[in-house]
């Protein structure tokens, strides 16, 4: 049900619907959306996992991005943008999920990631969005978790964006997200 939203000047209404949520098996960096969203470490200079993916399928622009826009990095929770480089996608929405394993628990800082991403989306404009489990990889926030997170804060965060991909590499991961996307 789309909600009403006040614009940035906050002198009129305008209608934000929600996005339609989506699962999907591959690999997030040759995803043909307007953005993808890059699970990076606090330094964003690129890391191992989907960060490390994204910065090598993008090339040499997405890190020189990362050090001119973000030079001292972004918090836990938030999210800027950068170029996608060689990437099909025309931007990448970087992201600081909390690192489980070292005891950064509070969800709130993962459904944050989520919601910032999607305001940042707005932001550039970009209507189709990849997704990964933000966290649920090295980070090692629990699977089931992860993906409740991310499919509540996708389907109740007011946004411009149409299509929200939440892209699993591998089947397990991807039964999982499917399986909860059809619990409604």
């Amino acid at each position: 049900m789309p909600r009403l939203r006040r614009t940035r000047d906050e002198r009129e209404l305008v209608t934000m619907p929600y996005a339609e949520v989506v699962a999907v098996r591959g690999d997030i960096t040759t995803q043909d959306v307007d953005a993808v969203v890059n699970a990076a470490n606090r330094r964003m200079r690129g890391g191992g996992g989907v960060d490390g993916a994204i910065h090598a399928a993008g090339g040499p622009d997405v890190l020189a991005d990362c050090v001119r826009r973000f030079p001292h990095g972004l918090a836990t929770g938030d999210a800027g943008w950068t170029t996608a480089g060689r990437m099909p996608a025309r931007w990448v929405i970087h992201t600081v999920g909390p690192n489980h394993s070292r005891g950064e628990t509070d969800r709130e800082l993962l459904t944050s990631c989520y919601r910032r991403c999607l305001e940042v989306a707005d932001e550039v404009g970009a209507e189709t969005v990849a997704f990964p489990l933000i966290s649920a990889g090295v980070y090692a926030w629990p699977l089931e978790d992860a993906v409740d997170a991310a499919v509540i804060t996708l389907r109740t965060t007011p946004t411009g964006v149409r299509e929200a991909r939440i892209v699993a590499y591998g089947e397990g991961t991807h039964r999982v997200v499917t399986a909860r996307l059809e619990q409604g």
